[in-house]
């Protein structure tokens, strides 16, 4: 017999979560990043889909597959290293399974009951009811004494089983159907989450640079703007417009009904009513310029292989927010515009300003902006990045470049961010004032 035991609260803060939490949580993430295709991958077969959907939803299939290791490890969970090591030194280590299935008998005979409880009194007979709840009850009171006498729990629960399957058995579930129904609801608690609430979202250009790096897996809030009931354009708790200077992630505006649904991640600029035009890569709204301050000449890659990169950085300010942005081999295209930003939609530039499909290109080069049907939310925060560093970062916090960054650029985006302009010089004139 057993009669050590680490302290309970060790064994129930410390090695429980452990194996319960970190251990599937890991196993979950390796799996999902194992099973996910590249990003020029094609699906033909139904399994190629199914890897699609893995890649495509990142965030339920892992909670899916943690749901699933978690039900595994808790399976052979008296296999794992200091199991039954839960602070009661007189339970035999090759009686624990049955002791733990006893309890777990006495919570679904009550729960059943309880739940049943008009069906079993009409089904059953008074005396037999009677017989099951003293025999449950002698089962709770062999699980409790002190000190553990094992052949009287071996004979309460052999009696408690065998009546709970008699009378109740009808109303129980089987252990692969509660597995299959927990997986589902946990999938299905994802996907309304990821619907209504909370998405994952994966960098897949530099438009955003240097504020988003490619590869960077940021979260996007659905719920600041309203969340769109699928399939209608009806959107609850309609917060809309954004902001200006706001991160989103929309719907790539295409006219063509045929064109696949893609999304884009910019920054808002203007709204419904402005005028916009675009001098040099600096936006002007309602005939103000959006204050900025210089930075510096900025090295970059795109990661991977690609080569290095030139460009002027800057430190622009719109609203309450101070924001990066790059200017690609310090090119001047001229000015752009002006753009009239209809009702019902915003216009949005990337921070990459000479290298961003956005509100400028759209349109056969004629411009054109996200309407509002086709926001899907705003950007939070970096859960998953290309370096440790990123982890958490404030997609619409303090500017910031990846680990590594030349010091004096550093020191001059946090020279340009003290000295920030008053919000009465940060905030465009309404659009009247442009008329």
């Amino acid at each position: 017999m057993n009669t050590t035991a680490v302290n309970p609260k060790v064994y129930r803060f410390v090695v429980w979560p452990i194996w319960f939490v970190v251990v599937p949580l890991l196993l979950a993430h390796f799996t999902v990043a194992l099973l996910s295709p590249g990003p020029s991958f094609e699906p033909v077969t139904l399994l190629d889909r199914v890897l699609w959907a893995i890649s495509d939803q990142p965030i339920p299939a892992t909670i899916g597959f943690f749901t699933l290791f978690e039900m595994l490890i808790y399976h052979y969970r008296h296999l794992l290293p200091l199991a039954g090591q839960d602070g009661r030194g007189d339970l035999p280590a090759e009686t624990r399974r049955d002791i733990e299935r006893a309890a777990q008998l006495l919570d679904e005979a009550e729960r059943v009951m309880r739940r049943e409880r008009h069906a079993f009194e009409k089904t059953v007979p008074a005396s037999a009811r009677e017989e099951l709840l003293d025999h449950l009850e002698a089962l709770r009171r062999s699980l409790s004494a002190s000190p553990f006498d094992v052949d009287a729990f071996e004979v309460a629960y052999e009696h408690a089983a065998r009546l709970v399957h008699k009378h109740l058995g009808r109303w129980q579930k089987g252990e692969l159907r509660e597995y299959v129904e927990s997986i589902a609801v946990a999938i299905g608690v994802a996907l309304l989450l990821r619907a209504f609430v909370i998405e994952a979202f994966k960098i897949p250009s530099g438009s955003m640079l240097p504020t988003l790096q490619i590869q960077d897996h940021i979260f996007v809030n659905k719920l600041a703007y309203g969340p769109l009931v699928p399939w209608t354009s009806y959107r609850l708790f309609n917060r809309l417009p954004p902001a200006r200077a706001d991160v989103m992630v929309f719907i790539y505006p295409d006219t063509n009904p045929d064109a696949p649904q893609q999304d884009f991640i910019k920054r808002v600029i203007a709204l419904p009513g402005d005028t916009l035009a675009v001098e040099d890569g600096h936006p002007i709204i309602n005939g103000w310029k959006v204050p900025s301050c210089h930075v510096g000449e900025y090295s970059y890659t795109e990661g991977g292989d690609s080569p290095t990169k030139r460009g002027d950085l800057f430190v622009e300010f719109l609203g309450e927010r101070a924001y990066l942005t790059q200017y690609e081999d310090n090119r001047r295209d001229g000015r752009q515009g002006p753009y009239h930003v209809k009702p019902g939609e915003a216009w949005v530039l990337g921070d990459n300003r000479n290298n961003s499909m956005d509100s400028r290109a759209w349109n056969g080069n004629q411009g054109a902006g996200v309407p509002d049907a086709n926001i899907k939310g705003r950007a939070m925060f970096v859960w998953w990045g290309v370096a440790l560093d990123r982890l958490f970062m404030n997609v619409l916090g303090t500017p910031r470049l990846p680990k590594g960054a030349p010091a004096e650029i550093v020191n001059a985006i946090n020279a340009c961010v003290a000295k920030r302009p008053p919000l009465s010089e940060t905030t465009p004139p309404p659009p009247s004032a442009a008329q």
